[in-house]
């Protein structure tokens, strides 16, 4: 299945009949960059995102928050460059990558990589977003190139259509956010065998719809809501998958999530070991993932101490989970 997600922009025309429009997304504001880590948390609920105009409320007060993912940005290596043609940027989310081309004036998407299947767009980049985008616009770009999986592998084309839909207020949990832009993106790939040449027998097609709902304080989406289905009947393949997560600044009503942190890590950056200050009698274990969400280090009955010294110099991610269900999440920079 093809989970694609972020960034996509806007950017607001006023209207007086309206209250004054002033989030504007850019790219020199929103577009991803090598380094860039966000944390984000699952959703538990259905989003609504019926709300379509200007000056709406999108109302999502019932939604609460399941475990935390992390999304990356990572350089392109040399044989990715050649594979996927004029990639500059890299995003690792959920086990996905999406290869982006970034250029002054828009993102595009250069290939997808999930453990179902490959999106190459060596043919033809699909424009995912093209700065400044407005409330009420509306884009689509053709896409085309190849496609493989275990089962099949061809040829591949189709759109990708951004429009500027809605704005508003967003409600979510107990927090409201104004001034919100929401983003419709909607993919449609049709595959086709590798004899194929002329596109004359479709294989079948995968379809993703993507709500990303932006505010002007936050460089990435506050919610994003994302629905894919893939329909190959040469497969006998007709799945679908639906999945919504948030900003960690998002506060949700949940079990597993603690605003307030109640334990801190030292030193940071550290070269060998951190200790832990806070009770951690009433911690039951700690992880530590890569940027990429990798787990690559666990401990159950956590000592005040914790050794590092095997573990390379990078941008790491402890999670402390509670015997209460709860877990705290703090940044950690090994040197």
């Amino acid at each position: 299945m093809i989970k694609i997600k972020k960034i996509i922009g806007i950017l607001l025309g006023g209207y007086s009949l309206f209250p004054a429009q002033t989030t504007t997304i850019t790219k020199s504001f929103n577009d991803p960059l090598v380094g860039d880590v966000v944390n984000n948390y699952s959703v538990n609920g259905t989003v609504d995102n019926s709300a379509i105009g200007n000056n709406v409320t999108f109302n999502n007060i019932n939604l609460t928050q399941g475990g935390g993912s992390i999304t990356s940005y990572t350089a392109v290596t040399p044989a990715e460059f050649i594979t996927y043609p004029g990639s500059t940027i890299k995003m690792n989310s959920l086990g996905n990558t999406i290869f982006y081309k970034s250029t002054d004036s828009k993102l595009e998407i250069a290939g997808i990589v999930t453990s179902q299947a490959t999106l190459n767009f060596n043919s033809d980049n699909g424009t995912f977003i093209s700065y400044p985008t407005a409330y009420g616009s509306e884009i689509t770009d053709a896409v085309a190139g190849t496609f493989s999986s275990a089962a099949v592998s061809g040829f591949c084309k189709g759109t990708i259509t951004t429009s500027g839909d809605a704005y508003g207020t967003l409600m979510i949990g107990s927090q409201v956010y104004n001034n919100v832009l929401r983003i419709k993106s909607v993919q449609n790939i049709i595959l086709y065998s590798s004899s194929d040449t002329s596109y004359f027998i479709p294989l079948g097609v995968i379809t993703n719809t993507i709500y990303s709902y932006y505010d002007g304080n936050h460089k990435f989406p506050l919610l994003t809501s994302i629905s894919g289905a893939a329909n190959i009947p040469l497969l006998s393949t007709n799945q679908s998958v639906n999945y919504t997560q948030v900003l960690d600044e998002v506060y949700l009503s949940t079990a597993s999530f603690t605003p307030k942190k109640d334990f801190k890590i030292y030193p940071n950056p550290a070269h060998d070991f951190i200790h832990l200050t806070g009770d951690t009698r009433a911690q039951s274990s700690v992880s530590i993932y890569t940027a990429g969400g990798k787990l690559v280090k666990r401990l159950n009955n956590i000592p005040d101490t914790i050794d590092i010294s095997e573990l390379p110099k990078a941008c790491y991610f402890i999670e402390i989970s509670k015997k209460n269900g709860k877990s705290e999440k703090l940044k950690l920079i090994k040197e």
